[in-house]
């Protein structure tokens, strides 16, 4: 079975920066799981993985626009420190939780002040061109409750 419309993939990867450094993987731990065409991934990791199969291995690379975007200067806004979760001394560079009414997003500290920081709400990964080691350990039909929930049930899916 190939990866396409109704399925849901299962894989091990590796993320890279531009500059070769490995970012994050799910390897020695639980493969991720999507569900495909539900938008539960980055845009051009899904599409490098549409048509894969069961036993592939492969590097997958996604420009800027169509992973994380490009960096929108007007995303920097200042904030009362006191809605940002952090832990140790608050530092310029740091990627720390912010407190918002629709949840917790991750945002970049540019400025430290007394009582306020000047923050950067872009996508830490904004901007960056990344790279993925795909290794795709299974693709199996969407049951219609995955389907219907928009994302995959079961380990390295969605847990209810």
């Amino acid at each position: 079975m190939n990866i396409g419309p109704n399925t849901v993939a299962v894989f091990h990867y590796t993320l890279r920066n531009e500059a070769g450094e490995e970012l994050e993987t799910s390897r020695g731990a639980e493969p991720s799981a999507f569900l495909f065409g539900a938008s539960n991934i980055i845009p051009g990791l899904e599409a490098a993985l549409a048509g894969k199969a069961s036993g592939d291995v492969f590097t997958a690379s996604v420009a800027p626009g169509d992973a994380y975007g490009e960096v929108d200067p007007q995303r920097q806004q200042r904030v009362p420190v006191k809605h940002l979760l952090f832990k140790g001394k608050l530092r310029p560079g740091m990627v720390v939780q912010l407190n918002t009414s629709d949840g917790r997003i991750p945002v970049t500290v540019v400025k430290v002040g007394r009582h306020s920081a000047d923050i950067d709400t872009n996508h830490p990964l904004a901007g960056q061109a990344l790279s993925f080691d795909i290794e795709v350990v299974d693709v199996r039909a969407a049951t219609e409750e995955e389907v219907a929930h928009g994302h995959a049930h079961g380990p390295g899916g969605h847990q209810h």
